[in-house]
């Protein structure tokens, strides 16, 4: 990591003293964040890249914003778009660079909008309501879209739905930008399903599940005309049993796919598991606790060896040092203070000598 420059940027709410996107320098030798600058956006609660690495997409409260991502990191406005609906909380892009998709947790509905080669974000294409009921509990009683994430293969997008325990499974009309339901994976009633994520050689996804504190592993096919998906594991990500409520936050797979990392608030610990490069299977490494409050989300440097973890609650980012071998995390250094942390994003620095680089 010595020989690349990188940063981070914090998408936080805007109701205290954070402005929008904090964006932090990486010490290349230590890991130690300095922040640089903040971008204003209104109540950044997810962002992501582009898939050609040159801009940023945030939640706002106008819907979603576009950055253009600089040389040296810094981040400059390009627009915002409305998305015809509640707020988002999540963001993901497809494959071929063309559309932005938003899954809207308030209101149930999926967006696709249009992106531009100059990075404008452009029209929306479609806009799928959910519809169903889960249990009579008040937090899972309608509709929740909590995640939607296109298939490694770009064939399909799979919308998790928190509400009514279900992941409904689009097929993507990559010319029109049109979204066709194909097939439901309907998960146990009651378990929350919150975030999904893919192995690095796309032959296996990974749910985690609020209400269970559970993780599932699929084995994904999608060379047919319809997508396979085949449970073959559930782990647990509670550290222990206790009274505590516990809910799972954060899942993050590594760069390098070795690793897939979670988070619970409650408990406010996070869990680490090593991911077997064949089979898929999680064995588990450690789940331990943070010492913060709500770890919303986290992030692992390119290394992998130094965790961060977004404590949503205590205002504040924590940092730790991963001893595989040892089953354990160390606390590096001390807590780098931000109101209302609730996203992260590592990023390399295409041009760390340019001004405003920390440098």
């Amino acid at each position: 990591m010595a020989d690349k420059r990188y940063v981070a940027y914090v998408g936080t709410y805007t109701n205290g003293s954070s402005r929008g996107i904090h964006v932090y320098d990486i010490d290349p030798v230590d890991g130690h964040f300095t922040e640089r600058n903040v971008a204003p956006v209104n109540n950044a609660s997810y962002i992501t890249k582009s898939y050609n690495g040159k801009y940023l997409y945030s939640i706002a409260d106008e819907g979603v914003e576009v950055l253009k991502i600089e040389k040296n990191g810094d981040l400059t406005a390009i627009n915002k778009v409305g998305i015809d609906g509640m707020r988002g909380c999540y963001l993901s892009v497809d494959k071929a660079g063309k559309y932005l998709y938003v899954g809207g947790y308030h209101d149930g509905k999926v967006t696709v909008v249009h992106t531009h080669r100059d990075g404008h974000l452009g029209s929306i294409m479609d806009g799928v309501f959910h519809k169903g009921i889960g249990s009579v509990a008040e937090r899972n009683f309608r509709p929740h879209v909590s995640c939607v994430i296109p298939t490694p293969d770009n064939k399909f997008l799979c919308a998790v739905d928190n509400g009514i325990d279900q992941v409904k499974i689009y097929r993507i009309d990559t010319r029109y930008g049109k979204l066709a339901l194909v097939d439901i994976l309907r998960c146990r009633l009651e378990s929350g399903p919150r975030l999904m994520t893919f192995s690095r050689n796309g032959k296996y996804a990974y749910i985690n599940f609020e209400l269970t504190n559970t993780i599932s592993v699929y084995k994904y096919d999608g060379t047919g005309k319809y997508p396979q998906f085949d449970e073959i594991q559930e782990v647990s990500t509670e550290m222990d049993k206790d009274d505590v409520t516990t809910a799972a936050c954060a899942l993050k797979m590594s760069q390098s796919g070795k690793y897939l990392y979670c988070s619970s608030a409650g408990e406010n610990t996070v869990g680490i598991f090593s991911v077997d490069q064949e089979t898929g299977l999680l064995t588990k490494i450690c789940i331990l606790p943070i010492s913060g409050g709500y770890p919303k989300d986290l992030d692992v440097l390119p290394d992998e060896k130094t965790l961060v973890v977004l404590c949503h609650e205590s205002n504040y980012m924590r940092f730790f040092t991963i001893d595989y071998e040892k089953k354990c995390i160390v606390m590096k250094f001390k807590q780098v203070y931000v109101d209302t942390p609730n996203c992260i994003l590592i990023s390399e620095v295409e041009d760390p000598d340019s001004p405003g680089s920390g440098k």
